[in-house]
């Protein structure tokens, strides 16, 4: 069985975090917490010295800033998770929880054949899914800091190959405040490039992972209350229809309460990633209309804009399936055989009704992570390339 959750813990190891700590360890931020925070914000001064020294060059300034966004963004998902680091650890457990309970459930109640893995309910299949898309957004950023790592070594080793001259250069438009193109300068330079693109990389996959894996998880729990409804079977004695009442609304508060809880936690991030991204989408356009001679650093921006598209489209996708779900649940009721019930059971299925008929949604001030908010911002971005 797959461990809910592995890909991004793994990643929040890496960077030195872990959901052993007891209750004073989890208040008190440690330096080995903050060190990931202060390394990458180090890295904006190299960056925008870039930008500075290049001013004049519009094209060399416009694929520094697609860095220098992307650091800043990367800054955003640290502090928040650093900020919420309880919050988060204690949502990775309820979910787990969540999801054993499921599984019991199932087990209880399927049939031999459902036991050999033919019939898995929605929270195992909401697991495969969200195992899978995480594993492969991982990788998406990890070949994207790769790429960007490997552009200065294969142009090293073509020249040498060709047996002509080139100058060096960082997988990073950076500009430190010393000659960082000689040895041994250049390789400490490129060693620290490398560990901030380990540490971005990281965080990215940790926390956006975690904000789509939350959100199918909380999709899949909809739809088990949904089915739990719909195959609710009336009329039942009074106390199996008071207790089957009790564990419905219980359901629908948690989940209610879990969605305004990943809310909370995500704002700052939903909205950094929807300004930082229609800013990085329009200095990459730039670089891909005016480097359309070079095959390879169209490769590499193109990759670079579908990675960023990607992450802005993760929180939309996420935003958008909880808020469909969440609205399900009064379809489910009505589809239900509640005209069987008695008045008292109508009453509380009427009020049920009544909360899930409020959307829920991830806000982040004026922006609102769905579909067609990101169909927006690419149709916007599209017009602007193609005119």
């Amino acid at each position: 069985m797959i461990r809910l959750f592995q890909l991004q813990e793994y990643c929040l190891r890496l960077m030195g975090h872990n959901d052993d700590m007891d209750s004073t360890e989890v208040r008190a931020l440690s330096l080995k917490h903050i060190s990931s925070l202060i390394f990458v914000i180090s890295a904006q001064y190299p960056l925008i010295s870039y930008v500075a020294h290049n001013r004049n060059d519009m094209e060399k300034v416009t694929a520094c800033l697609s860095v220098v966004f992307t650091n800043m963004l990367t800054v955003i998902k640290i502090s928040t998770f650093l900020a919420n680091r309880r919050d988060f650890w204690e949502m990775i457990r309820r979910f787990r929880k969540m999801h054993e309970q499921s599984l019991k459930r199932m087990f209880r109640s399927a049939s031999p054949t459902q036991r050999n893995g033919e019939g898995l309910d929605y929270v195992a299949e909401a697991n495969k899914l969200a195992f899978f898309l995480g594993r492969a957004y991982c990788l998406s950023c990890g070949l994207t800091g790769v790429y960007f790592m490997l552009g200065p070594i294969l142009k090293i080793g073509a020249c040498r190959w060709h047996g002509t001259t080139c100058d060096k250069e960082l997988p990073m438009p950076m500009k430190f405040p010393f000659n960082d193109l000689k040895s041994p300068e250049y390789e400490v330079c490129f060693f620290y490039t490398v560990l901030v693109t380990v540490v971005v990389v990281a965080y990215a996959s940790a926390v956006d992972g975690l904000f789509i894996s939350f959100a199918i998880n909380l999709r899949a729990h909809f739809q088990t209350l949904q089915a739990q409804i719909e195959n609710w079977e009336f009329p039942l004695s009074k106390q199996d229809t008071q207790a089957r009442l009790k564990s419905i609304v219980e359901y629908h508060v948690l989940l209610h309460s879990l969605s305004s809880k990943l809310r909370s936690m995500y704002t700052p991030t939903v909205m950094g990633q929807f300004v930082i991204t229609s800013l990085q989408v329009g200095v990459i356009i730039y670089q891909l209309v005016t480097n359309m001679d070079s095959v390879m650093d169209l490769l590499l921006y193109a990759s670079f804009f579908g990675s960023i598209m990607l992450q802005l489209f993760i929180y939309c996708y996420g935003g958008e399936i909880i808020k469909a779900e969440s609205l399900q649940v009064d379809t489910a009721v009505r589809l239900s055989d509640w005209h069987l019930a008695s008045p008292k059971s109508r009453t509380s299925l009427s009020l049920i009704i009544l909360q899930s008929q409020k959307e829920v949604v991830i806000r982040a001030g004026f922006f609102v992570a769905s579909l067609a908010n990101f169909v927006g911002v690419t149709h916007i971005h599209s017009y602007a390339y193609f005119s």
